[in-house]
């Protein structure tokens, strides 16, 4: 079990820290999701306290959902939420992601990290999900 074991992301993303965290925020549906994903409900209210919930479709296969809280929120510098699937994968157990924007000159250096994780394959999905999603971001943000 690999409870301990955060994932990691760091991205120098084009843009000031509040235009890339209006992005995040605001047109997530834009660009959430690994590869040939698609959006297909948005419940994001960015406030304290409040739930959200992404209806994701993959390219095949069953739409599925993940919920969650939101438990700080500073604009533009950090946001921070639970992470959990709706109807889950034995693999899977809720997590926290945080997000943390700087700037550095005309960009922002964007840290994103999620845990815990049960397994090294739950752990290399969403690696490679949210590699995916930040690839997506960058080219909006360009």
């Amino acid at each position: 079990m690999l409870t301990t074991v955060a994932l990691e992301l760091d991205r120098r993303l084009p843009a000031s820290p509040e235009v890339v965290y209006g992005v995040f925020t605001e047109q997530l549906a834009k660009w959430w999701g690994p590869a040939g994903f698609t959006v297909r409900s948005l419940d994001f209210p960015v406030q304290v306290g409040e739930r959200y919930r992404i209806e994701m479709q993959p390219p095949e296969g069953d739409p599925f959902s993940i919920t969650g809280k939101f438990r700080e929120v500073e604009a533009p510098a950090r946001l921070e939420f639970t992470f959990r699937y709706e109807n889950p994968d034995p693999d899977d157990i809720e997590n926290t992601v945080r997000l943390s924007l700087r700037e550095v000159g005309d960009s922002t250096d964007a840290h994103l990290s999620q845990a815990p994780f049960k397994t090294e394959a739950r752990l290399a999905l969403h690696r490679d999900g949210w590699g995916d999603s930040f690839d997506k971001l960058e080219r909006l943000l360009r």
